[in-house]
């Protein structure tokens, strides 16, 4: 069979979307992208895979989204693929309409998250709704990353077979590597002892960087922030927040990595203050890293961490629980081993990539 993979820039194909072509091409299937063009494509492409480029753009401006439109039509019926698997809500409802428009056999979506969870004015949370349920009538197979979310699908009518589907990440990457913190702290220039806490995420304002910015002025540790801005991104410049901070040479800076497995590995608690999510493939990965997870009570973390047994869950939007949490771990060397070893332990339960990836691939009938 023929697979389409859609989706909006090439951040989302690079980590979210290539194991899943990895596996179908195993399978024997031949698998083609589809997304803004971008330089994280070279990484698909080195591997073989054709990813074509479309002008996908993350606003919801009518022109930019109607060329986007047309430019998918134009790819679908050119390829004539079995299958379009369509992703990220923008780019998912018009890969979801193109091929439906397109005659394609066999149309799926996976929901990373719902735009209608995010704080943000009614017509555009009511505006997201209509799109998702709207495309939810052409779509066969539905999945969300956040079973929360699929039954939320199911309950709003937005599609009757929603599934739960999960995200996954490979063990044998994202794995406690003692190796790997001896280099990474000689590297950075951090004692074998010293605390560090690390957050991975694009920044941006929802992500809670401010608020985990002034949670660590009470504790006594560093701070690793690993991750960039991407130029698609909307919202508040963090950087204010940043030079504010007065956390001096205890906040390091990192930028985007690609070497993550062995980041994690060298720090000791991971953080994660997110407004909202989908299923943040980050503490998955942090989690097979067996490291003690901090994250907001919100949809998607409040599935993957169990408070109090393999991290903690604190109120979003504020820094004092979080502060809290934070100051527990940093104090008790042995509190974060044991709930690191669960958290993995969970992980290897829940989030095998290897097993999600198969489900999936399954349920798609590939």
């Amino acid at each position: 069979m023929k697979l389409l993979v859609v989706t909006n820039v090439d951040f989302a194909l690079h980590h979210f979307l290539l194991p899943l072509m990895r596996a179908a091409r195993a399978r024997g299937h031949e698998v083609v992208g589809a997304c803004a063009e971008g330089p994280l494509l070279a990484a698909a492409r080195r591997e073989g895979f054709r990813v074509e480029a479309v002008p996908m753009a993350r606003s919801y401006s009518p022109a930019a989204q109607w060329r986007a439109y047309g430019a998918l039509l134009t790819l679908i019926r050119r390829e004539k693929p079995d299958l379009v698997h369509t992703h990220m809500p923008i780019s998912g409802f018009l890969g979801r309409l193109a091929a439906w428009r397109a005659g394609v056999p066999r149309v799926a979506y996976t929901c990373h998250g719902f735009l209608f969870h995010q704080p943000g004015p009614r017509w555009r949370q009511a505006l997201a709704f209509l799109m998702e349920w709207l495309a939810g009538r052409v779509t066969d197979v539905y999945f969300c990353v956040s079973e929360e979310e699929a039954a939320d699908a199911r309950r709003l009518h937005i599609h009757p077979r929603a599934v739960g589907i999960r995200n996954g990440r490979d063990p044998a990457r994202f794995r406690p590597d003692t190796a790997a913190r001896v280099r990474i702290r000689a590297e950075l220039g951090v004692a074998a002892d010293r605390v560090a806490v690390v957050i991975v995420s694009r920044l941006v304002r929802h992500k809670g960087h401010p608020e985990l910015l002034v949670a660590m002025r009470e504790n006594d540790a560093e701070l690793w922030v690993v991750g960039e801005r991407l130029a698609s991104d909307h919202g508040e410049d963090l950087e204010p927040f940043f030079a504010a901070s007065g956390l001096g040479a205890r906040l390091r800076r990192l930028g985007y990595r690609e070497d993550i497995p062995a980041l994690l590995a060298a720090a000791d608690i991971f953080a994660l203050p997110s407004h909202f999510e989908g299923l943040p493939m980050s503490v998955i990965e942090a989690m097979l890293c067996a490291l003690p997870v901090v994250a907001t009570n919100v949809r998607g973390p409040r599935e993957q961490v169990v408070d109090g047994e393999t991290g903690f869950l604190v109120p979003p939007h504020e820094s004092a629980g979080l502060a809290a949490a934070l100051a527990r771990l940093v104090a008790d060397p042995d509190l974060r081993a044991r709930q690191g070893h669960a958290g993995r332990a969970r992980a290897l339960e829940r989030y095998d990539e290897a097993a999600i990836m198969a489900r999936t691939l399954d349920l798609l009938g590939l």
